[in-house]
């Protein structure tokens, strides 16, 4: 009978290892910790396979953009991983509240010869034995929270870099636009500096203008030639660059939709006091410093209780069965007990190991007060920056407006005779120049906005007006 129950356990097992398919047991979670990396402002990017690549094909918007960036650039792909790898190590650390079961079983079949005497013997025995922690003065527990705090750094650190990945999205975004509208500005300047060309031209050979003004507005367009070439590898490499952090390759070609024109507003220009109390709740790096602490100090309890005792439940149950020149033999144990496991001197290593773990704990604590400084510096620095480009985008909007009633005045006086062609030149530079400053302005001023949004840790998919 007991040979029946073994040969049938045995086969159990290896059916259902066999049976069992790999990506089954890859999948089994049974403590759940994959609800707590599914979370948070960007949990809808957690799955590259769901990503929508072909939306590449259409025109983009800024969603689209950043979606697209959020699932499918590398960058995301590993901080994703990284959270996965930390709830996998919660999981193993609650382990420790469940008894683990172990036990060999062997067949051994042996025939020994002694001149014209054979002697078969055979040897088949199976026993499993159970553990179970019963008490550790809190090291279990401590393991535990060690683990839990660690995921929640890592899934703050995750949606930090997310951020980051995010607003470099935006900027690179807004850059392209910048560009763009750079290489039609100076295919405006170069439109103009041609007809200060036609103008010396029709001059010059009407008798009322010098060689030297027809050079010097050959030379003017030349240059605006120069300018726009450049623009254009400039837009290019622009492309390319959003291209890369959008997850495909430099060379993949794209289009954007258009978009309204902002106009400055004094909506974010909240009290810079206010900012810095909101980043320092809501900013996730110092959200995921505070999560070292906590671990730090889970870290510190779990190394002083290993130099604790620990009291354990212990059982076993055996059988054998031996067969030897024909005369069989059973036996079997069991065994049923309380362990207390008493660590009476380690060498002084639990004193060094307390000692690195508290000071650990220190520079957890130092390094969340160094970052809570260095937020309230980002803010600042955001807050500045968003004033200036708003009030830059004003003052570029009158400049582009006088440069602009100035160029026409000028070249209208040239054509008529009464103003030199130095003039005329040098109030199309000042409005080609115009244009640029306000492209600059004007872009600067739409990527301020997210750069003080990411800086208070407000950074999400709402403001893009999508919610994955």
């Amino acid at each position: 009978m007991w040979r029946y129950y073994t040969g049938l356990a045995v086969a159990l097992f290896e059916c259902v290892l066999l049976a069992w398919p790999s990506s089954a047991l890859g999948s089994f979670d049974l403590f759940a910790t994959k609800q707590y990396v599914a979370s948070g402002p960007f949990a809808g990017s957690s799955d590259a396979a769901m990503c929508q690549k072909d939306k590449i094909q259409s025109q983009l918007t800024l969603a689209d953009v950043v979606d697209l960036a959020l699932c499918n650039n590398p960058q995301t792909h590993s901080v994703w991983a990284g959270s996965r790898v930390q709830a996998a190590q919660l999981g193993s650390s609650i382990s420790a509240y469940l008894p683990t079961l172990s036990g060999p079983i062997s067949v051994l079949n042996s025939r020994t010869s002694i001149g014209a005497t054979t002697t078969d013997s055979s040897l088949k025995s199976a026993s499993v034995s159970i553990s179970y922690l019963l008490y550790d003065f809190g090291g279990r527990e401590a393991n535990v929270e060690n683990s839990k705090q660690l995921l929640v750094a890592a899934n703050a650190t995750r949606d930090e870099t997310l951020q980051g990945v995010f607003l470099t999205a935006v900027q690179s975004y807004y850059t392209l636009f910048s560009a763009r509208a750079s290489v039609q500005s100076y295919q405006i300047a170069e439109a103009a500096a041609r007809k200060s060309l036609d103008a010396a031209q029709a001059r010059y050979q009407a008798g009322t203008a010098t060689q030297a003004d027809r050079l010097q507005a050959q030379t003017a367009l030349s240059q605006t030639v120069l300018n726009r070439i450049r623009a254009e590898g400039d837009a290019a490499n622009a492309q390319g660059t959003l291209a890369n952090i959008m997850g495909f390759d430099a060379s993949q070609p794209f289009e954007l939709a258009p978009v309204p024109e902002p106009s400055p507003d004094s909506a974010a220009e909240q009290g810079i006091g206010k900012l810095i109390a909101d980043a320092r709740q809501r900013r996730p790096d110092l959200a995921a410093a505070e999560a070292q602490i906590k671990a730090a100090e889970a870290q510190l309890v779990a190394t002083k209780a290993a130099g604790l005792p620990s009291i354990s439940l212990n059982g076993g149950i055996s059988r054998s069965l031996s067969q030897d020149a024909g005369i069989a033999s059973t036996s079997h144990s069991n065994s049923l007990g309380v362990r207390i496991d008493v660590p009476w001197f380690s060498g002084y290593r639990d004193t060094y190991r307390n000692r690195a773990a508290q000071a650990q704990l220190e520079g957890k604590v130092a390094e969340r007060d160094r970052l809570a400084n260095q937020i309230a510096l980002e803010v600042w620095t955001a807050y500045q920056a968003l004033l200036t480009n708003s009030q830059a985008l004003r003052a570029a909007d009158d400049l582009v407006a006088s440069a602009d009633q100035s160029e026409k005045m000028a070249l209208g006086r040239y054509k008529a005779g009464v103003g030199s062609i130095l003039d005329a030149l040098t109030a199309q530079s000042t409005l080609a120049s115009a244009h640029q400053q306000r492209v600059s302005a004007l872009y600067n001023f739409q990527a301020s906005k997210f750069a003080i949004a990411q800086a208070i840790g407000q950074l999400d998919l709402t403001l893009v007006g999508t919610k994955n």
